[in-house]
């Protein structure tokens, strides 16, 4: 697997949640609205979810192993500390 393409939107709004994410997938598969966070131990990325009826929030695309969700992570931050460096007209 190889991730093909990285869009980075970043977020202008304070906040914990510093831009959204999407990537490509082999060029044929597309994960929208990853997010990059701010935590207490640095940034971290957050699989697209939504609200389940019992209040929780469940992932709805994710890497099954922690060995994958590293490689993701890496390659989003690193695509992220390169956008904050490149003026962006389309903050939100």
């Amino acid at each position: 697997m190889q991730i093909t393409d990285v869009r980075v939107r970043k977020v202008s709004k304070e906040g914990k949640m510093k831009a959204i994410v999407s990537i490509t997938i082999d060029n044929v598969f597309v994960v929208h609205d990853i997010k990059v966070i701010e935590g207490e131990k640095g940034l971290f990325i957050a699989m697209p979810s939504k609200k389940a009826a019992d209040g929780e929030h469940r992932d709805i695309a994710h890497p099954i192993n922690s060995a994958t969700r590293d490689s993701i992570q890496k390659i989003i931050l690193e695509s992220y500390e390169k956008a904050l460096s490149e003026p962006d007209e389309s903050w939100e």
